[in-house]
């Protein structure tokens, strides 16, 4: 028996009309291209982080890319930090850990993030925790 055809529409997100998820520590973050839309070869999504926020070391079974898309922010990625400025970008390949925060105290910081896989998954460095990142319900 063969699977019906499923029809994927074109959508226009709009990021202030989405839920955002709590990630803890200051960062929150909005799923904006999702396999719940139709996505079926990437996944992309905001992370906004108040000043001084930082999300946990992990990896990611996937290549990574994220754009600094409002402030500074500083990236280590396998134990080199660099300053980021607005417009930077990453390029991290599968199983590299890497982690973002905000290098200012007192404005906020936003990326936007894309992984090269619609089945993304997270790996905290601290726990060995792996999950799915379309299953953290944020893209």
């Amino acid at each position: 028996m063969t699977e019906p055809t499923r029809v994927v529409l074109p959508r226009i997100l709009v990021p202030a009309a989405l839920p955002a998820r709590d990630r803890g520590n200051g960062a929150s973050t909005v799923a904006l291209v999702t396999k719940a839309i139709g996505a079926d070869t990437f996944l992309n999504g905001l992370t906004t982080f108040e000043p001084g926020a930082a999300i946990g070391h992990h990896s990611h079974n996937c290549i990574e890319s994220v754009v600094v898309v409002q402030g500074e922010a500083v990236v280590n990625i396998d134990g080199v930090e660099t300053r980021l400025s607005t417009f930077d970008t990453t390029f991290v390949p599968a199983d590299i850990p890497h982690h973002f925060r905000n290098a200012s105290l007192v404005n906020p910081m936003r990326i936007l993030w894309t992984y090269g896989s619609a089945d993304a998954t997270r790996t905290m460095v601290d726990t060995g925790v792996t999950g799915r990142i379309d299953g953290e319900d944020h893209g």
